[in-house]
């Protein structure tokens, strides 16, 4: 979604997803790829950025649960999760709770002793193929897909409401022109030195399953998620 905005003089700051949403919130930022669930209550400083987001049509790839046991036996169990990948989070409460009906006995973080273990991003795709330790891992796009037969969409595009029309408009423009221009991106995009190595292969076969806009799919999986998630927060 960025490789455009250098050419343009847009600045691209790196942040954990957990801490996007307030950037914007308090002016630090215009707008940025923010978190499915922070989306679902944003104040009157914030909008989302017509269709684009981040979504999976089957296998996320970079989000998988590892666990020392079969899922449906993790009941009482601890779960290691990073507090940085909120709708990761609950989209795994909401497989655990709706779809395997599992309460896990408490939520950690890594250092403490675990019997399962959520990672995402990075750290998820350098671990995409197994976690030493752990013989059953899940990938929650799959996981969510099979039961609803919809995508995922993990984050959505978010701009400050008081952004000059014209400045959102060029904004949104190098948007569109970066996801022209993604899979040329792919194989020129500069990262940080421990770069994940991933086969020319497997990006291919990861990007085909990556969704950037907003259809009629998406929307039906968002309404879904949003109502999974309040029955959570109701429970």
């Amino acid at each position: 979604m960025y490789f455009d905005m250098s050419k343009r003089g847009i600045e691209v700051q790196e942040l954990p997803p957990n801490e996007i949403g307030p950037a914007i919130s308090d002016g630090r930022l215009q707008g940025g790829l923010v978190p499915l669930v922070d989306t679902f209550d944003l104040d009157d400083t914030m909008r989302t950025v017509s269709g684009f987001c981040l979504a999976t049509t089957s296998h996320a790839v970079s989000v998988k649960l590892h666990s020392k046991v079969l899922i449906e036996e993790l009941s009482g169990s601890s779960i290691a999760i990073p507090h940085e990948a909120p709708t990761a989070e609950k989209l795994l409460q909401v497989l655990l709770s709706t779809k395997h009906g599992i309460k896990p006995g408490a939520f950690v973080n890594e250092d403490e002793p675990h019997d399962a273990r959520l990672l995402v991003g990075n750290l998820g795709l350098r671990h995409r193929r197994g976690l030493r330790g752990f013989d059953h891992s899940y990938d929650l796009g799959e996981e969510w897909s099979q039961w609803t037969r919809l995508p995922f969409v993990f984050a959505r595009w978010v701009m400050r409401n008081d952004l000059e029309r014209q400045d959102a408009l060029v904004i949104e423009d190098s948007l569109y022109t970066s996801l022209q221009d993604w899979a040329d991106g792919l194989y020129r995009v500069s990262g940080p030195s421990d770069r994940v190595p991933v086969h020319p292969q497997e990006i291919h076969q990861y990007t085909q399953g990556l969704r950037y806009y907003i259809g009629v799919p998406e929307e039906k999986s968002i309404a879904l998620f949003k109502e999974y998630v309040a029955q959570l927060d109701d429970n």
